[in-house]
């Protein structure tokens, strides 16, 4: 099984070599997280926000990393940017995650108003979860689960067509080839399922494989 520093390795090999890939980036900062490495963290985690600057669970691993590097005003900055981001989005996990540390910090999470209804264009009905969509109310549901488990249904569910393509057929690929991961395996399977629910954002799933 590869260790810590080869995972960090790894990562920090793809986030060169695609350096427009945030989840490349948002993977090696967590992995930095695991290590202790906070100062690298917050290095992944802002260019992760440069590329993708909706991603509501990143604002709350930067606030995260800021706190142990005791730069609190940064922390509090980021924390409420990315508490109005989450709340904006309808993020509930991140969102009420930053709310609770502004609190410990001593500040209270901004007002945020109600969104204004969007009029650029006919909704397909359908909202997808991941939180770096940028389908918006255009977003189109899959014609059936992707996998035949439960996850495939949720996938389903949540997930739009457009993410779930970006994810099949490039994310993936990459993931596969980097790890050089063997899906025959158990090892090389549960790290492909790692990465697939951070890209979905299936913060409860991806916390069962970490556990």
């Amino acid at each position: 099984m590869n260790t810590l520093q080869e995972r960090i390795q790894q990562f920090r090999k793809m986030a060169n070599d695609d350096p427009d890939n945030e989840l490349g980036h948002f993977r090696l900062g967590q992995l930095y997280m695991e290590a202790g490495d906070f100062a690298e963290a917050v290095k992944s985690f802002e260019r992760t926000l440069e590329l993708s600057p909706t991603f509501s669970k990143v604002f709350q691993l930067l606030g995260s990393c800021l706190i142990q590097l005791d730069r609190k005003a940064e922390a509090i900055e980021t924390l409420k940017k990315g508490f109005t981001v989450a709340e904006e989005r309808g993020d509930k996990m991140p969102r009420d995650e930053m709310a609770r540390m502004l609190r410990e910090l001593g500040e209270q999470p901004p007002q945020v108003a109600s969104p204004q209804p969007e009029n650029d264009g006919p909704a397909t009905g359908f909202r997808c979860k991941r939180p770096t969509c940028v389908a918006g109310k255009r977003a189109r549901q899959l014609d059936k689960p992707p996998l035949p488990d439960t996850i495939g249904e949720r996938i389903y569910r949540e997930i739009c067509a457009d993410c779930w393509n970006d994810w099949y057929k490039n994310f993936s690929i990459k993931v596969i080839n980097e790890l050089r991961l063997d899906l025959s395996t158990d090892f090389g399977q549960k790290e492909y399922d790692k990465y697939m629910y951070g890209f979905f954002g299936f913060e409860d799933e991806l916390a069962s494989t970490t556990a």
